[in-house]
């Protein structure tokens, strides 16, 4: 139902910047919350931030107050700005568009993936 593409990851020095961007298609992502994942070599993927169909937004406390999370509906994309990285933001990004259904289901769909490495 939905396909998701990132960019603009790289290589950044620590205190940098970049902004990630995830472009859907196959469904508007009005209708879906939409997050930001990474997965670093031997780590678990975890949630980094998360804006919601009603436009609340949560970050996970390692990038609050460096990371912004927003979304263009009309160009159907997500961003993440990222500000003030640190080496151990170093991970591969991910897109996450997801939608809760009846009886505890859900629809999780992903992007492949824009690895960011923030080093000296």
């Amino acid at each position: 139902q939905v396909q998701l593409v990132e960019s603009g990851g790289g290589l950044v020095q620590p205190g940098g910047s970049l902004r990630l961007s995830c472009v859907a298609s196959g469904s508007a992502i009005s209708i879906f919350a939409m997050n930001w994942y990474r997965q670093a070599p031997g780590n678990k993927r975890e949630s980094v931030a998360v804006i919601s169909s009603d436009g609340s937004i949560n970050y996970a406390d390692s990038v609050k107050g460096r990371f912004t999370i927003s979304r263009d509906n009309a160009k159907n994309t997500v961003y993440l700005q990222m500000n003030n990285l640190k080496p151990e933001d170093t991970a591969v990004y991910y897109c996450n568009a997801r939608r809760y259904r009846p009886w505890g289901d859900r629809d999780d769909y992903w992007g492949q993936g824009t690895q960011v490495t923030v080093s000296s």
